[in-house]
């Protein structure tokens, strides 16, 4: 259900009811991306159904979906089609046209064009944890996760939030798992990256390896510094955490168990998998708590 994981706290009120948070979220719903505009963006009910609800609330959690539409010019296609424009000009003008005739005229054969390109939709999760006032966000990069969350302020009279940090640094944390020693709930996986600490483009990264080797290890030793570490979590969830304290790549470890269960109802299936996954993550976020000395005080939030 998330592939990636980028946890923010959220200090301002949250709607109290399934209803309340579907109807703050109508504010921005998703409308389909018009003739002349480059894209749209709006939230949109996370399961298929009529009338269905811009939220799903399950387990002390809610589910939100943005959908974002954009629409594919090809820089090829304007190319081709401002030749033919310059084309026109200079024949009707017995001129080469100016640096602002050349702008306005690739502005006027995009607008041209906009109108019949075609579209296409990206979707991206967030669910919002209760008890913890977490908003986890599956985005694989901090843009991605920036646009969610310029799509939810306007949602809101107040949205105050800031990113997850902890006492200690995750950077700390990688490494002592990396170098074997104990973590409750954590084990060493089998995937990490590292980074020569004197020049930044330098980055080796070893997958499915057996970590433990020392041949693996002696980089940290020799200049290199561990940026992405495998874990595997209660033996149930995989991932790799980078030295930020981002997620990616998660698996359920009985996820091919898991899928194939017969299930008709791919509501009931979606809804399975979302207590799944947020009953983890909150054992995952109480764990990292006590392992990197609690939460850190929060700056000023945004």
């Amino acid at each position: 259900m998330f592939r990636n994981l980028r946890f923010y706290r959220v200090t301002s009120p949250w709607p109290e009811s399934e209803q309340d948070l579907s109807d703050s979220l109508s504010v921005n719903e998703f409308t389909p991306c018009g003739s002349f505009a480059e894209r749209s963006a709006g939230w949109e009910a996370p399961v298929a159904g009529e009338d269905a609800p811009l939220c799903r609330r399950l387990n002390g959690a809610d589910l939100l979906q943005l959908r974002t539409q954009s629409r594919v010019l090809p820089v090829a296609a304007i190319k081709e089609a401002l030749e033919e424009r310059v084309v026109e000009f200079q024949q009707r003008m017995q001129a080469e046209p100016n640096r602002a005739e050349l702008r306005r005229l690739k502005e006027e054969t995009r607008d041209k064009l906009l109108p019949k390109s075609l579209v296409k939709s990206e979707r991206s999760r967030a669910c919002f944890l209760h008890a913890e006032s977490l908003l986890v966000i599956d985005a694989a990069t901090e843009t991605k996760a920036e646009w969610l969350l310029d799509q939810l302020r306007p949602c809101f009279e107040q949205f105050n939030f800031t990113p997850l940090t902890f006492n200690q640094s995750p950077a700390l944390f990688i490494q002592r798992v990396f170098m074997g020693e104990q973590e409750a709930g954590f084990t060493l996986g089998r995937e990490c990256r590292m980074q020569d600490e004197g020049y930044s483009k330098s980055i080796v990264t070893w997958k499915d390896f057996e970590l433990t080797d020392p041949s693996i290890r002696r980089h940290l030793s020799e200049g290199m510094k561990l940026t992405h570490l495998g874990v595997d979590f209660e033996q149930v969830l995989a991932c790799v955490i980078s030295e930020d304290g981002i997620f990616s790549k998660l698996k359920f470890i009985a996820g091919e168990m898991i899928d194939t269960i017969d299930e008709e109802d791919p509501v009931a299936r979606q809804d399975t998998d979302f207590v799944l996954l947020t009953g983890t993550l909150r054992r995952l976020v109480e764990a990292l708590k006590k392992r990197l000395g609690g939460y850190a005080q929060s700056p000023t939030s945004q």
